[in-house]
């Protein structure tokens, strides 16, 4: 396995095979040029999402700053689209052609800020548009460009809703990014897992701990059965499976038997036949406890999240470019086994999510402190504008060449008959 980019590796990555043949150059070269005058701008804005970090539907002054920056660069805004903190930031060129989609993200996960980098991808979401709203321009391009601002993808399924609600009916595509360790200078077309979260209420009666805990039925003892339920099941679990979860209580004190109790478990696996079996394995865990214990349950199921569905022929499309000119491709790395609401928008319609790497420190991935410090220096933004630069090459394709377009939903129809 290729060795993790660390931040005192500060030479730049070098394209794997540098001056390969591309579509159209000089559209990429119109790319570089726009998101290059835009880097400082840019960062600018990253660090300003990174420094106010906001939680899961919460993304009131991102959401503000993000719109705003949108309307300045020439872009028709529809603040609170569909969702109080989404937004819908378009451009349209000319008469008729495609429409192509972009997303921004913008939440944050509590405790640890932009743990999972969201100020990138959000960044990333307004380079690629505003580097494709050049290219209509000075090439004359009939066609129309849609930014969503998603919120809540830590937890809160946003992009979810907003297709639920429409807001990607008339993309022909939509692409995205997202930060992640891995090799030097690499984008990994790696997919996800699939995610349920169940969420399990455990209701008891309160006594005293000591005087008289006979009298109790303890909640917290229920949920602490189910984890274990689960633990003792493991064993039986394939190894691509992941289930964690925490308790959540309230007015909890030493001397009194908690009479609630809330265990919020996710269980994942490679892909949606895999996690429904999963679940199915360990949903009985959850009564179980519960009739143990003699408490009183019940069982909230969330939004079902899918695995990541690359589309092929956008994925081969950003690899041309990024090998030409700005690094290498993996399959491994990414948000591999993590998961993204993402996930859903790939079942509905052709769309990428590549991962980039940055220079992180060891035991300094995704969803810690110190991916949250990654995530605010000059590499990790440079790195962000490169893939960004491929994308919004591979979005022009979709928009100008038929006969890509129709590799493009071929493979999207291909996929989605398996």
């Amino acid at each position: 396995m290729a060795q993790v980019w660390r931040p005192d590796d500060t030479e730049p990555p070098v394209p794997e095979t540098p001056g390969s043949e591309i579509f159209r150059p000089d559209i990429l070269d119109a790319i570089e040029q726009k998101i290059e005058e835009m880097s400082k701008e840019l960062s600018d804005l990253s660090l300003d999402v990174h420094a106010h970090p906001e939680l899961k539907y919460e993304e009131t002054r991102t959401h503000d700053v993000l719109t705003s920056f949108m309307s300045e660069h020439g872009f028709q805004v529809e603040k609170h689209y569909l969702l109080p903190t989404a937004w819908l930031a378009t451009y349209k060129h000319g008469q008729g052609g495609r429409t192509i989609g972009v997303n921004s993200e913008m939440d944050a996960l509590p405790g640890v800020g932009h743990a999972c980098g969201h100020n990138l991808i959000a960044i990333a979401g307004v380079a690629v548009a505003c580097a494709m709203k050049a290219v209509l321009e000075q090439f004359n391009i009939s066609a129309t460009i849609k930014l969503l601002g998603t919120p809540a993808e830590e937890g809160g399924g946003g992009k979810v809703k907003l297709l639920e609600k429409g807001a990607y009916e008339d993309m022909a595509a939509c692409l995205m990014c997202h930060p992640a360790p891995g090799p030097k200078g690499s984008v990994s077309l790696s997919g996800s897992l699939a995610i349920q979260q169940l969420t399990v209420e455990y209701f008891g009666h309160t006594a005293h701990a000591a005087l008289s805990p006979w009298e109790g039925i303890n909640a917290l003892d229920a949920a602490v059965l189910a984890y274990n339920n689960i633990s003792a099941l493991r064993q039986q679990l394939k190894p691509t499976a992941r289930v964690h979860g925490i308790f959540e209580g309230k007015d909890w004190a030493v001397n009194v038997i908690p009479d609630y109790a809330k265990y919020v478990c996710n269980i994942r696996a490679p892909n949606v036949d895999e996690l429904d079996e999963v679940v199915k394995r360990i949903s009985p865990c959850f009564p179980a406890a519960a009739q143990a214990t003699g408490c009183e349950h019940k069982i909230t199921i969330a939004e079902k999240l899918m695995d990541i569905h690359q589309n092929k022929a956008l994925g081969e499309e950003v690899a041309r470019i990024v090998k030409s000119r700005y690094g290498g491709i993996d399959f491994v790395w990414g948000i591999a086994h993590a998961s993204t609401d993402f996930g859903n928008i790939t079942y509905a319609l052709p769309s990428l999510h590549p991962g980039f790497a940055i220079p992180t420190v060891p035991n300094g991935g995704n969803h810690t402190r110190d991916f949250a410090a990654a995530a605010a220096t000059p590499t990790a933004h440079q790195a962000c504008l490169d893939v960004s630069k491929a994308l919004a090459a591979t979005g022009i394709r979709v928009l100008i060449d038929d006969d890509y377009f129709a590799e493009v939903k071929k493979t999207f129809e291909e996929r989605q008959r398996f």
